[in-house]
């Protein structure tokens, strides 16, 4: 016998195999990848135009996924742009100041009218000097009254208009009213707009183009799906542990994700433990019994590792030491 290896070293190698044996390894709750997938589709019906990204294709973010043909919106949007464009000319058409020749105008005939009057005021005073005198009847300084009043009145509406339109060279009322329109007419187009553009979607996130549902050429109602997209960070680990190890878990824990031809381990963080029991679902095959309640626990992956998870992939999940 080795004489480095006595009874008392035997008895604390025995002892410190025994309490290895005796600590379990973390427990490894089985589950699988879970993709979330968005459905992309147009708020409007038309024919589809093109399909830019084949099923299987990966797409970064605001490449072309398809576009629905957008003939009668983009005439309705032309239609729209031209009225706008007709009403902004009309507002600043309003905001110029009258032509010189108008006030010139307005200016000649109240020359004109004060002219008529003094006139008028001429006559008049000869026909009250001649009815004074006898030498005139009083209809004729009627009608000679007449006339000067008239002229008076002539002359003081032409003075209230050439007033009421030097007033008004800015045409306020109008051109409130023109801006009223050109607003209407903008909000129209901006319509338009969001109508056609809408008709040409793009990917909101890089992923995974899963799914196509139509061909170019096919009617798709407004709102129906055309593509669905795989975002390299919506997919998940969903594993579910049991009733009685629910508690020692909870949001912001790390865990480890293990899973056949997997070369790393597939690091992720808990984020999502249900709040109620369920039975344990027939895809997972644990091996404990069926009919134990479980907690579903979702975990999101580290960014690095996320796009190269296929949904469905079964993985062992461990709790990482601290």
């Amino acid at each position: 016998m080795n004489p480095a290896f006595t009874p008392r070293l035997a008895a604390l190698l025995l002892a410190a195999l025994v309490g290895a044996c005796d600590q379990d390894p973390a427990p490894a709750y089985q589950g699988y990848v879970e993709g979330e997938y968005l459905y992309l589709a147009a708020p409007q019906a038309g024919y589809l135009k093109s399909l830019d990204a084949a099923r299987g294709t990966r797409v970064v973010a605001g490449q072309a996924l398809f576009a629905i043909a957008s003939d009668p919106d983009a005439q309705a949007l032309d239609e729209a742009e031209a009225r706008a464009g007709s009403a902004r000319e009309k507002v600043e058409n309003l905001k110029e100041p009258r032509r010189a020749p108008e006030i010139a105008a307005l200016e000649a005939n109240l020359q004109a009218a004060q002219a008529t009057l003094r006139l008028a005021r001429t006559r008049l005073a000869q026909q009250q000097a001649l009815a004074r005198a006898k030498f005139v009847s009083q209809a004729a300084l009627d009608e000679a009254t007449s006339a000067h009043d008239q002229a008076l009145a002539q002359v003081e509406a032409a003075r209230q208009q050439l007033a009421s339109y030097r007033a008004t060279l800015g045409r306020q009322a109008e051109v409130r009213g023109a801006q009223a329109d050109l607003q209407a007419a903008a909000a129209l187009v901006a319509q338009k707009r969001w109508q056609v553009e809408r008709k040409a979607v793009s990917a909101p996130v890089a992923g995974e183009v899963a799914e196509t549902y139509y061909r170019p050429g096919e009617w798709v109602a407004a709102g129906a799906a055309v593509a669905s997209l795989l975002p390299d960070t919506r997919r998940r680990l969903r594993f579910y542990v049991a009733e009685n190890q629910i508690a020692a878990l909870q949001p912001g824990q790390r865990v480890e994700a293990s899973c056949d031809g997997c070369a790393a381990p597939i690091v992720a963080t808990i984020d999502f433990i249900a709040a109620q029991a369920e039975y344990t679902p027939p895809v997972i095959y644990s091996r404990g019994s069926r009919e134990k309640l479980v907690f579903r626990v979702e975990a999101a992956p580290d960014a690095p590792q996320a796009a190269s998870l296929r949904p469905g992939l079964p993985v062992d999940v461990r709790l990482v030491a601290h």
